[in-house]
């Protein structure tokens, strides 16, 4: 039997600038010699308990993939599964937190679908368009390109916590608001400095996207942990053990290409592999680039960390 990308080969398809065979983090088909249009879907069940944050965080997470290839999204459908007696209150504020947030990136929502199913599930269809030239991927990350990351790390065991009833209300508020925060401005900043290897860290986590980001580009990272930006009640959870299943499923997928440093606790390498929900662009800077990338961005009020660098060889090390 072929499988499924023999079907849809680039080759077949030449327009098709991304797709099935590629890592990274949604299609593209190449428009015209100015356009690329960039097409992603992604939906989720509830990660905190307002109905309105929850459509606002499925939203930006579902145009992250847009600005992970760094385009700009101007259309999308809603995706919902919803249990027939969930409350219609409850239902328009995960729509309205989904809308308003569109809304924010510049993004129309247009329609979408709605079925029946016994747990939430929202998210989006997002459309948005980049240059041909000027994409980013996971294969253009190059030997000694610096890497930064635009959000912090922690959102997995933080909101399992929540789900365990161990969250403060200030714990809850700071992974919120960091999960609503659009990844716009970090992929404007990415191509207006013309880098071309990124991703965004999501569910297989910072390693895992780490590693993907590596194995497409044929280069190793280089990750310095002290360096690595956690939100402050990730640590205190970690050391409860409130990591979500993929957590551990990370590791066990992918931590044969992981060398961590001697001395690193289990709480802090679990940490690295902490499934994201609506997590922060990781770019690769040139380091000529760096200084003037890390200034701009802080004029745009951008968070960026410097995390690491990319190396000649193949996997991750994480060192102290």
């Amino acid at each position: 039997m072929r499988p499924i990308q023999s079907l849809f080969d680039a080759r077949s398809y030449p327009d098709l600038l991304v797709g099935l065979s590629d890592p990274d983090d949604a299609a593209v088909w190449r428009v015209d010699d100015e356009r690329a249009l960039v097409v992603t879907t992604d939906f989720f069940t509830p990660v905190v308990d307002s109905p309105y944050e929850y459509g606002a965080i499925a939203a930006a997470n579902s145009l992250s993939d847009v600005y992970a290839m760094g385009g700009q999204p101007f259309l999308a459908l809603n995706i919902a599964a919803l249990p027939p007696d969930l409350p219609t209150e409850i239902s328009a504020e995960i729509l309205r937190g989904g809308a308003e947030k569109c809304r924010e990136a510049g993004v129309v929502v247009v329609g979408g679908h709605t079925i029946q199913d016994k747990e939430p599930k929202y998210g989006l269809v997002a459309l948005g368009f980049t240059h041909p030239k000027k994409m980013l991927t996971k294969s253009g990350l190059r030997a000694g390109d610096m890497l930064v990351l635009t959000k912090p790390l922690g959102f997995g065991v933080t909101t399992t916590a929540l789900k365990q009833q161990k969250a403060a209300p200030e714990d809850v508020a700071e992974v919120t608001g960091w999960m609503t925060r659009l990844n716009k401005v970090a992929a404007e900043l990415a191509v207006e400095f013309g880098l071309r290897g990124g991703t965004d860290v999501t569910g297989f986590s910072l390693l895992g996207h780490g590693i993907e980001l590596a194995a497409a580009s044929h280069v190793g990272l280089r990750l310095f942990n002290e360096k690595i930006p956690f939100i402050s009640c990730a640590r205190k959870f970690a050391g409860l053990w409130t990591f979500p299943g993929g957590a551990s499923d990370n590791r066990l997928y992918f931590g044969t290409r992981v060398e961590f440093a001697a001395g690193l606790s289990e709480e802090t390498q679990m940490l690295l592999y902490d499934p994201q929900t609506s997590g922060g662009l990781l770019l690769g800077v040139p380091p000529d680039l760096l200084d003037a990338f890390l200034m701009h961005a802080a004029s745009l009020q951008q968070p960026v960390w410097v995390i690491g660098e990319a190396v000649k060889g193949e996997g991750v090390q994480v060192a102290l």
